[in-house]
């Protein structure tokens, strides 16, 4: 059984789920994407999207008109597998199509692109053998959260804290006091200014220090 936190853009909501791994992610229309294909090869039993993302996975599968491979979609942080500000950690972006051919990766791409579905398509020289495409919310990187944010990157900035010990009150995606102050205390331990605002240098160190470094004692699980 798997727990999936949705954040739904037009409420301004962060709604929580419940499913088994067989069974369709939150939001998916003809079970085109079940959360085991999702999930990939993160070992977590706790996954995020947003509603957006899902709406953008159902437009373009029903564009495609057939089954999409997905080799590799969700990781949690300190999983790692991509870069410090991967949008997989996100629960926002797909790596696809690794079972086709050149041509065939070539023809999602441009569909891809042409679609205007995806915030983001990256170039083939940069990922000549899957196409990867993604719902980012700022041209590169992450954005700036301060107390009242809702979301996915919420829950990256949970998840990142809570696995390096300081206590945000859990893992849901809503920055309220707890994680205020954890910020606080992180930023103050960093040498970095304390506004309790998540910005480009805060980002740049937490995840630098938690990507790829596996779960730690206060880890949510």
């Amino acid at each position: 059984m798997a727990k999936i936190l949705v954040y739904n853009n037009d409420t301004n909501r962060m709604l929580t789920f419940y499913r088994e791994l067989s069974q369709a992610m939150p939001y998916n229309v003809n079970r085109t994407l079940t959360i085991r294909e999702f999930r990939g090869s993160s070992n977590s039993n706790i996954l995020w999207t947003d509603l957006r993302c899902m709406e953008a996975w159902n437009s373009f599968r029903y564009l495609y008109g057939r089954g999409i491979y997905v080799g590799f979609a969700f990781k949690r942080p300190w999983e790692g597998g991509h870069g410090k500000l991967s949008q997989h950690y996100a629960g926002l972006a797909f790596d696809v199509g690794q079972n086709l051919t050149n041509a065939g990766r070539t023809t999602m791409r441009n569909l891809a692109i042409s679609s205007g579905i995806w915030n983001f398509v990256e170039p083939a020289n940069l990922t000549p053998r899957w196409v990867h495409f993604d719902e980012r919310q700022v041209a590169s990187g992450y954005p700036m959260l301060r107390n009242g944010s809702k979301g996915v990157y919420v829950c990256i900035l949970q998840d990142a804290l809570m696995t390096i010990g300081y206590n945000t009150g859990g893992l849901d995606g809503v920055f309220g006091t707890n994680t205020y102050n954890s910020v606080r205390s992180y930023q103050r331990s960093r040498g970095l200014v304390v506004d309790g605002i998540v910005g480009v240098n805060t980002w740049n160190l937490l995840m630098t220090q938690v990507v790829g470094n596996g779960p730690g004692s206060n880890t949510a699980n």
